[in-house]
Order: structure tokens, then sequence, then C-alpha cells
């Protein structure tokens, strides 16, 4: 299974429909389970073939030994129907502990998603340029170039204009805005490959919009 987000220490990871999933080895850990039983628990859930279908996906690894062994992933409701079965007050701070790591990767799927559309063509290359690219690769990207031409970021311009969280801002900027946006997209992806480091390129982008600002500036007058 292809995993645009790599997992974690948790045992999560985002594949590439953009959904959350957990390994059913981290579950077993977590839970004090031997994995052959998680693995017998999950067969015998008592759900229909299309949630199973949907929520459980059989998958492999290689033990230490380097023998294919058998595994599952798991989307969020597959892990709390799985876990609905596990009592007791340990078992519920593993369930919460879950809950709250798949609400923090559905986050960073959002935010890989808003960038995505904000952004296609950046998003496309930091894929490129990174073998297990992490959502900070792309939110911080994406934030440097809204820092720049809106003086904000994404999120600080939802909360001053009152949008719903994960609401792409591009319909309330101005052609101007976008304008600026598109360009510096467009310089960034060549930056990318030939400067390091974040700031270097933030310093790149902002002299290269103020020379040609000046440049536009000097037309008019």
């Amino acid at each position: 299974m292809k995993r645009i987000i790599p997992i974690d220490d948790h045992g999560m990871f985002c594949d590439s429909k953009d959904t959350a999933r957990l390994d059913s080895r981290f579950v077993a850990k977590a839970f004090e389970k031997r994995h052959d039983n998680i693995l017998r628990d999950i067969e015998q859930l008592d759900c229909s073939d299309e949630f199973r279908l949907l929520n459980f996906e059989e998958s492999y690894y290689k033990n230490e030994q380097g023998k294919k062994q058998k595994c599952f992933v798991m989307t969020r409701d597959g892990f709390v129907f799985l876990a609905m079965g596990y009592r007791g007050k340990k078992a519920a701070r593993f369930k919460e502990e879950y809950i709250k790591r798949f609400n923090q990767m559905e986050q960073f799927i959002r935010t890989l998603v808003s960038a995505r559309k904000e952004f296609p063509l950046l998003t496309e290359n930091v894929k490129l340029l990174h073998d297990n690219p992490k959502p900070y690769h792309f939110s911080n990207e994406c934030d440097m170039l809204n820092r720049i031409v809106l003086g904000m970021s994404a999120k600080q311009f939802r909360e001053k204009h009152g949008l719903q969280k994960g609401t792409s801002i591009r319909p309330y900027l101005t052609d101007e805005q976008i304008h600026w946006l598109d360009v510096l997209q467009r310089v960034d992806v060549g930056l990318l490959v030939s400067v390091p480091t974040l700031e270097q390129r933030k310093r790149y982008l902002e002299w290269y919009k103020m020379k040609i600002e000046e440049q536009e500036n000097r037309k008019i007058g």
C-alpha cells in the first residue's frame, strides 16, 4: 500500500486515498495482546462484508527472520469497531490515545489536501523531493507563500475572516493576491531543487516580489 505520510511510532500512516490507517501490529502492542489474537479478533468481528471491505485491508510485512507475515491496516471506524470489544481502564486509555492520534493524523491529511488544492504544482514537487514527505513539508512551504503575499498564514486568514477550519481561502482572495501566489509558487518550485532551506527560499522570493513590484511601479510612473 502506497503511503503518502509514512508510518509513525503509533503505527499510523496516510494512504494514497488520503485516509488515515493503523497497522494491526501496533494495536497488539498497545493493548498488550499477541498479534495473532488481534488478527483472530478482526477476522471474527460481527460486521457486514461491506464494512469489513471498507475498513480492514489485508497486508503483509517481513518479520525479523525475513519471513512474510500477515497483518491488517484499518481505518478509524475499523479501529473503533475492533476496540469496542476490549474492556478495562488500561484499554480505555489506549482507545482515547488512538482516537486522539487519528484526529491528529486526519488534521495532517487536511493540511495536505488543502496544500494540494491551493498549490498543486508545489505539492507535486515537494513529493518528488522527499522520499517520505511529512505534513510540515507542505504546510511550511504554503504558509511561507501566504505570509509573503497576504502577511499571514491561511489559518490566520480564516480566523480573521470568520471562515471555517479547512475552508479553501482562494475564493476569498483578490485577483492580485491570487496572481502573486501563482507567480511565487512557480518560482518556488525551481528554488526547491537548488535552495535547501526554507528561510533562504523566503528571502529569495521576497526579493523577487520586491523587484517585480519596483519594475511595475516604474512603468506606471
